[in-house]
């Protein structure tokens, strides 16, 4: 699949138009929530659950980061 014209394709413009309907809040809240999550397993003694559910923050964040871009500057 060579996309040379540097558009996006069909796939990845409905996806777009989909997560770009969503507040901001929604990731941010998610990355949030993860991190309680992660406390409460690690103070419950689940320490390998909490690291698991705990490094989901960060991919939150950055499709939070993600999702306000195409907000603002659209999408091809």
């Amino acid at each position: 699949m060579n996309n040379s014209s540097g558009r996006e394709g069909e796939a990845t413009k409905k996806i777009e138009d989909q997560t770009s309907q969503m507040p901001s809040t929604f990731w941010l809240g998610l990355a949030v929530g993860s991190m309680a999550v992660s406390a409460a397993m690690k103070l419950s003694g689940h320490k390998h659950g909490a690291l698991f559910i705990g490094q989901w923050a960060a991919p939150f964040l950055l499709f939070g980061i993600y999702n306000k871009i195409v907000k603002t500057e659209g999408h091809d």
